[in-house]
């Protein structure tokens, strides 16, 4: 089944999905293992890097359609191409990705650094999301979350070490995992976790 075909029936299924709910193929198809980086610099909050791990099945049909010498790994020409026909789409979903700073929405509108890899058959994207916020003497918090409002792919955090910091040591920083019981998507059925992250600058 070529690529373009492929997407029209995820469209389909998606659409039809949104009418009638209770269909079977409502149900995710895609399954990412999702884990993240908390990317520091000297004022503060730099942006995310965002490693997403996909099911076989998923994996197998990115890497027949793009694996174009089959030798089990993908070149720079191929990351590009993969690039361009099977991820950037998904700026129309905010790359799955949904931040608030203070309270406030922080759009994703584009991300950098993609890279698209294949270890022992199984796909991996990495990206980074740009999302400054300048640390202060008092805390700034954020929520971020990473999930399909369709539901047709499920985002789940990885069992090891789903968040980690990098640059962090000028900061005071304290998060946790929590699922958001006031936000639902997918029809108010499917609440999402969140990373609850709040840091400022070190006293002293």
């Amino acid at each position: 089944m070529n690529h373009f075909i492929r997407v029209c029936l995820v469209f389909i299924a998606s659409a039809l999905a949104f009418t009638f709910p209770s269909l079977s193929f409502s149900h995710p198809h895609v399954f990412i293992e999702n884990t993240v980086i908390m990317v520091f610099d000297k004022q503060g909050l730099s942006g995310v890097r965002v490693k997403w791990v996909f099911d076989e099945f998923f994996s197998s049909m990115i890497a027949g359609d793009y694996d174009r010498n089959h030798n089990n790994r993908f070149e720079n020409n191929e990351i590009k191409t993969i690039k361009d026909k099977a991820f950037a789409n998904l700026a129309n979903y905010a790359y799955f990705t949904f931040i608030k700073v203070d309270g406030r929405p922080f759009k994703v509108k584009y991300v950098r650094d993609f890279s698209a890899t294949l270890t022992k058959s199984k796909l991996t994207y990495r990206f980074f999301i740009p999302c400054h916020v300048k640390a202060a003497s008092s805390f700034k918090n954020m929520r971020i979350s990473q999930y399909d409002p369709t539901y047709y792919t499920r985002v789940a955090f990885g069992k090891t070490r789903p968040v980690s910091f990098e640059g962090n040591s000028r900061f005071e920083i304290h998060f946790r995992l929590a699922k958001n019981l006031k936000e639902a998507y997918y029809f108010g059925q499917i609440h999402p976790h969140e990373i609850i992250l709040k840091f400022r600058q070190k006293n002293g």
